[in-house]
């Protein structure tokens, strides 16, 4: 059983600053995503793309604004549970929430904070009919790790910016690349799509465009996959792996389960105090809820993370009185040269 004061669902940005903020307040924090790291969407489907809205950062980029969060957060020691997804929610008779993930693992809060941004994320299947009998056997849809490619020959489909930067990174990677899209013209950016066209004709990617992927082959694991061409009709191509690179479709999942006020696919909350949902106890921060005037945006996530704190410490201290100070006053322990010195080590996945 894992025991905390605030538990959080989800570690993008919103979540992350939520970390610091409930530090201030001396409040301990413990973080559950789904994802194998921190950082939400901006780790795992956009780390390498500029951010321009941040206060203070002209340009960020969004790899780069997580790891600046993670160093904001270093002094907090923050726990992680990653690679799980929270399943369910249980109010005990202390007034505490059990929330256990969907590998067993428990954990105890009395507020439970939901930051999970767009939801929890699935790929977007190609209709292939025999595309789940090799997932994890030569098929994945998001790349975690790069060097599973080395030296392979990988199949890449999709016409957006994931596909072509995949397809750029790995021609450096694989020993061969194939890129299938269905169009001639990509979605991409520019840059990106002149990058893609150089490597071709330097030999480093093949292209296929009007052309789908519409058959896989091999046994225990893919050998090949069919390709349907507009003009030249059926293609088959050798690999080792097929990425299919459409896009993630974002979902609530088991959240929306747990007897919340849901509209349109998100948390409705009270955004004239605290952001607190139907259930007292429970709040929704970032683009995971919606109020009137909401604006889908890091900064307005990291603006409710703020309030939501200082409700959920009258929450867990009833009889106490917080006296808010700037941190140009009270500085922040383990960054002010006058307290203990920061841990190096803050991320601890719980598996």
């Amino acid at each position: 059983m894992i025991k905390t004061d605030i538990l959080i669902i989800g570690a993008g940005p919103t979540g992350l600053f939520t970390v610091f903020e409930a530090g201030l307040l001396k409040l301990k924090t413990h973080l559950i995503d789904a994802l194998p790291q921190p950082g939400g969407q901006c780790s795992e489907i956009y780390p390498k793309k500029p951010i321009y809205d941040i206060p203070g950062f002209p340009e960020i980029l969004a790899g780069d604004l997580v790891d600046n969060l993670m160093e904001q957060i270093k002094p907090f020691e923050p726990g992680f549970t990653l690679g799980e997804r929270a399943e369910t929610i249980e109010k005990l008779e202390d007034d505490t929430f059990l929330v256990t993930t969907n590998k067993g693992t428990k954990h105890n809060a009395p507020v439970v904070a939901i930051a999970g941004g767009l939801g929890s994320f699935e790929p977007r299947k190609p209709p292939i009919p025999n595309i789940t009998d090799f997932e994890d056997k030569g098929v994945a849809y998001i790349i975690r790790d790069p060097e599973v490619y080395r030296d392979k020959r990988v199949v890449i489909a999709g016409g957006g910016d994931s596909a072509l930067d995949w397809t750029i990174f790995l021609a450096d990677v694989a020993s061969e690349v194939t890129l299938v899209h269905r169009r001639n013209e990509f979605r991409g950016a520019l840059d990106s799509v002149e990058r893609v066209a150089e490597l071709t004709k330097l030999g480093k990617v093949k292209l296929i465009t009007e052309a789908e992927v519409k058959e896989l082959y091999g046994e225990e694991h893919i050998t090949g996959v069919g390709i349907k061409h507009k003009k030249d009709g059926d293609i088959k191509v050798d690999t080792d792996y097929f990425i299919p690179l459409f896009g993630l479709s974002p979902k609530l999942g088991p959240i929306g389960n747990w007897g919340l006020e849901i509209e349109k696919n998100a948390i409705k909350v009270d955004n004239s105090y605290d952001y607190q949902t139907n259930i007292p106890g429970i709040y929704a921060i970032g683009d995971v809820n919606t109020y009137r005037g909401k604006l889908k945006l890091i900064l307005s996530g990291f603006h409710e993370a703020a309030i939501m704190c200082q409700s959920a410490y009258q929450r867990i201290f009833p009889d106490k009185k917080y006296v808010m100070k700037y941190t140009t006053v009270g500085g922040v322990e383990g960054f002010d040269g006058t307290k203990k010195e920061a841990k190096k080590e803050v991320v601890k996945a719980i598996q």
